[in-house]
């Protein structure tokens, strides 16, 4: 069953044509990487997930939801879709606990006790559990970073999305983000998409991978595929720069 499903999607910032006839089917469970060069669509693609970013043409099915309808409520879509942006969004004057207990207590309104125990097993899951006093600006980027990902999972969403979440760190603090992201692959049935650089984490963790360039999908295919066999020329020329540095 299908949890995403893009039908000619098109999307454009005035003029410019950002996502040019997209058909895209995720389904319940997938774990799907969005790669391709800079300005080629896809944190557009993302951002359009869970409504950031409205459509102008085709139909956006987000767990069984129309977003192309203006009947549709997109915050009871944003409650089922969680997002980990590439520069945390966390808020400055709450410490990390009170970040990741805010919105299942005003979304969720969630009992206060249950809030905070699942928040301090989220926080010891993303290996900060020592830190919940502490505001964000106390913490490296990596470890807001992580803070932002207990964050969304408090929501227990069924559909998680990244956007470049590792590409404002510095090199040393990746690894820590990236293997919460492998261990929320490994135990969790949520659907995932991520838009990464990291061929190394795309390689281990996705199901399939979908490459971009100028608003289009030019290929769409499993994991072991894309990367010994990719089909398109443009895929062949980005992997081939990428995998050598």
């Amino acid at each position: 069953m299908a949890m995403i499903e893009f039908k000619n999607v098109q999307k454009y910032f005035g003029e410019f044509h950002a996502l040019k006839n997209i058909n895209l089917k995720v389904d319940t469970g997938e774990i799907i990487v969005v790669i391709g060069p800079s300005g080629s669509g896809k944190s557009t693609l993302i951002r359009t997930i869970n409504g950031l970013e409205t459509i102008q043409e085709g139909q956006l099915i987000v767990n069984n939801h129309d977003l192309a309808s203006k009947q549709t409520n997109l915050n009871l879509i944003r409650k089922d879709v969680g997002m980990v942006f590439q520069h945390f969004n966390l808020y400055a004057n709450k410490n990390i606990l009170e970040n990741v207990m805010l919105a299942p207590r005003i979304v969720l309104k969630r009992n206060e006790a249950e809030n905070k125990k699942i928040a301090l097993e989220l926080l010891e899951k993303v290996g900060l559990a020592d830190q919940t006093r502490k505001y964000p600006r106390q913490l490296s980027g990596g470890q807001q970073q992580r803070v932002a990902i207990a964050r969304s999972l408090a929501m227990k969403p069924k559909c998680l999305l990244f956007d470049e979440p590792t590409s404002a760190l510095d090199p040393e603090m990746i690894d820590d983000v990236l293997n919460v992201m492998k261990d929320i692959a490994s135990d969790s049935d949520m659907t995932i998409v991520v838009v990464t650089h990291e061929m190394g984490f795309a390689k281990e963790v996705a199901d399939r991978v979908i490459f971009m360039a100028d608003g289009k999908i030019l290929e769409d295919d499993s994991t072991a595929e894309f990367f010994t066999q990719p089909k398109n020329d443009r895929a062949r020329r980005f992997l081939s720069k990428i995998l050598e540095h």
